[in-house]
């Protein structure tokens, strides 16, 4: 063979062939690989929100070992304290159940009651079709169920394996850095230590950012349903905070269950206070602490975070959800650092050209009117 023979193209049915295979390989390994990629996700972003702590302990003249351990401790007592508050809560939410079933069978007799009346169907009608609903429901408890304890499985492995992912990661830290550093080459190092400087700082910033903003939200939530008259306003608030860390969906989940709860413990019009109450939170929240405290940290667009956030909840369910826009921003990072995928990264990003057309170059041709014939008399 020729040594001065240059290499085929392929076409581009082929390229773009190739491309979607390599898309659909890589997210069916996300998705069957959740239950090793979501901890060790979750692992590594601690690790780096926790770093500075432990960088700070270790120049102080502690040992490195020790500063983990310690800083780690810190970490779950302050989750555990969190967690014990919130289950006080829902178990004496749990006490109320009896009262709001009660409160809630009532209301469906009012709705049966209007329905039959408004659209002339007899009650044993709705009454057999809820019945069938309900039975339905039942044949599928045992799937449900098992889902449920799959679910608690998870979630106890998760609460298991984090701090010790957390503990290995910072303990060879080192290790790892090394290893990034002989994956490139010695002239392409700069630009591989830049990407993870930011990245870091990404990271660090906008999460502790969007755990400010969940503290104000929750603040806000509760002395709104405080005033309302909610019960368990502080409990139902946190909730809300913690489902507004979710781009877009999670809000629209938050202001439905106090409103629920409006209706189900109090007056209709309470729930219509409700609603005008986290209508002006998220608008606060929207224009004053999200431009401020998070979006300056994450510069992504709506369309692409509804996107990403959509791909995450079918890949991971709700971790997924949450962790779409850090992962995607840090893609995003990669994505500028690297000249052929420049595009992409300015597609993730929110910087709106004035003009679309004028990167094209093109122009409209335009006509010119003929002139009219001027016909000579002879």
């Amino acid at each position: 063979m020729d040594s001065t023979t240059t290499p085929t193209t392929l076409p581009l049915y082929a390229r773009l062939s190739m491309t979607t295979i390599g898309l659909a390989a890589f997210f069916y390994i996300l998705y069957i690989g959740q239950d090793i990629l979501v901890p060790l996700i979750f692992a590594t972003i601690i690790a780096i929100l926790l770093n500075p702590v432990i960088n700070f302990l270790c120049r102080k003249g502690m040992n490195k070992v020790v500063a983990i351990l310690l800083v780690l401790i810190v970490a779950l007592v302050a989750i555990g304290a969190l967690m014990y508050f919130m289950g006080s809560q829902i178990s004496s939410f749990s006490e109320s159940m009896p009262e709001l079933k009660q409160k809630t069978n009532a209301i469906y007799n009012d709705i049966t009651t209007w329905v039959s009346q408004k659209f002339n169907v007899g009650k044993p009608k709705i009454a057999a079709w809820v019945d069938k609903t309900k039975g339905e429901g039942m044949n599928n408890s045992s799937a449900v169920i098992g889902e449920t304890i799959g679910t608690i499985g998870g979630v106890l492995v998760l609460v298991f394996l984090l701090p010790v992912y957390t503990f290995m990661i910072l303990f060879y830290k080192p290790l790892l850095l090394e290893f990034i550093g002989r994956l490139f080459q010695r002239d392409k190092h700069k630009v591989v230590a830049e990407v993870l400087m930011q990245t870091k700082v990404l990271i660090q910033s906008y999460l502790v950012g969007l755990m400010l903003e969940a503290a104000l939200v929750a603040v806000l939530n509760s002395a709104a349903l405080l005033i309302i008259g909610i019960k368990y306003a502080v409990l139902i608030g946190i909730i809300g905070a913690l489902l507004n860390i979710i781009p877009y969906i999670g809000g629209l989940v938050a202001i439905s269950i106090p409103m629920l709860l409006a209706i189900a413990t109090k007056e209709p019009i309470d729930a219509l206070w409700v609603f005008i109450a986290y209508i002006i939170v998220q608008f606060i929240d929207n224009n004053l602490f999200v431009p401020k405290i998070v979006a300056s940290k994450v510069k992504i667009n709506a369309l692409v975070s509804i996107i990403v956030v959509l791909i995450g909840g079918a890949l991971w369910g709700v971790a997924g959800m949450f962790l779409s826009i850090p992962l995607t921003a840090i893609v995003k990072v990669i994505f500028d650092r690297i000249e052929p995928l420049a595009p992409f990264g300015f597609l993730l990003g929110d910087n709106q050209p004035e003009i679309g057309k004028s990167v094209f170059n093109f122009k409209y041709p335009i006509k010119k009117k003929a002139k009219p014939k001027v016909v000579k008399e002879g």
